[in-house]
């Protein structure tokens, strides 16, 4: 029975929420053969104060645009 976290700052949609679900669990199908009628995806939200990139919070980082490119640095 698989159990997979997603951890995201807060403001997907629904519909977002809902194609991380069916995603994520048609991969865990696919690549290790898991049954989707077993396989749990969670999504836990975080508020964008709450969560830090490189020692700031993401919430200053979005307000002065600096969040496009995080991942490269």
């Amino acid at each position: 029975m698989p159990y997979v976290q997603i951890n995201i700052t807060k403001g997907a949609t629904n519909e977002q929420k809902a194609q991380l679900i069916e995603g994520i669990t048609d991969l865990m199908v696919k690549v290790l053969d898991k049954n989707p009628a077993s396989t749990h995806v969670l999504i836990k939200e975080v508020e964008t104060n709450s969560w830090g990139i490189a020692g700031r919070a993401v919430k200053r980082l979005r307000a002065e645009g600096k969040t496009a490119n995080i991942s490269s640095k």
